[in-house]
């Protein structure tokens, strides 16, 4: 009887061209996250109310793309058609540029930190620490360490217009939590906190989105756009605070006896 083959043992040529098709398919939907990063580049440097308000609506569809690539490269099965290819590093790489270099650099062209923009070093050292820690994500489905979503941090410092010493306490702060081991949610991953942080998520990315909206030239300080800005913050404070609940939680049942996963 003929056994059934692994498609990454079959030679390229073997590969149906269309499931070999689908896979790049797939790299390249992940890829587009950097041209969206180059446009975002592009209106950094321009400059301007008008220009960041553009950058972070460029962000929130980046951070769609990057939300739905895996549960797709997970449909198509990507790693068994194209082994030669590694998604994760290029998913690393779109990540940090859209996640942790961008947003950092927009903080410092929009002048958010005032006197304090050395503070925006912490974060870029800490998020390449965190992207290089083999167990920066969990076997439970969990993040390690406070995740790179520095995108989300400067479109609130910038849109609500943080005072500059608040702004740096608050980059600070979450750059130094990226070396505690406490766990945060992973939302694309299984897990009922998980799925309850997903379906918010989409109410909160539709908040932002509408805030953007309302935003005409750039000001924040519209009462709609503010409003709806202030509105959403109920998604951090859900997901930093059931995170932390979370870990707590888990450090008290096991005692002083660290978790499985935990560095």
């Amino acid at each position: 009887m003929p056994q059934c083959v692994a498609m990454s043992e079959l030679a390229p040529r073997e590969r149906p061209l269309s499931r070999v098709a689908a896979a790049w398919a797939v790299h390249l939907y992940t890829a587009s996250g950097l041209l969206a990063g180059a446009w975002i580049a592009v209106l950094i440097v321009r400059g301007g109310p008008a220009a960041f308000r553009a950058a972070f609506a460029l962000m929130l569809l980046a951070t769609f793309i990057d939300s739905t690539d895996g549960w797709l490269a997970r449909r198509v099965r990507v790693k068994e058609v194209l082994p030669s290819f590694d998604g994760r590093r290029l998913d690393d790489i779109v990540d940090f540029q859209l996640y942790t270099s961008l947003p950092l650099l927009l903080l410092w062209r929009a002048g958010a930190l005032g006197e304090w923009q050395a503070a925006l070093l912490l974060p870029l050292l800490a998020s390449a620490y965190g992207f290089c820690q083999t167990r920066a994500k969990t076997e439970d489905g969990c993040f390690l360490g406070f995740p790179s979503y520095w995108n989300f941090v400067a479109l609130y410092l910038v849109a609500l217009a943080a005072p500059p010493a608040g702004a740096a306490a608050v980059v600070a702060a979450l750059a130094a939590l990226t070396f505690v081991p406490s766990r945060y949610l992973y939302p694309s991953q299984p897990g009922r906190l998980n799925a309850a942080a997903s379906v918010l998520a989409l109410f909160w990315l539709g908040m932002l989105a509408g805030a953007l909206w309302l935003a005409e030239g750039g000001d924040f300080s519209r009462p709609g756009a503010r409003r709806l800005l202030l509105a959403s913050l109920f998604y951090p404070v859900f997901y930093l605070g059931t995170s932390w609940a979370l870990s707590l939680g888990r450090l008290s049942a096991s005692g002083t006896r660290r978790p499985s996963g935990w560095s």
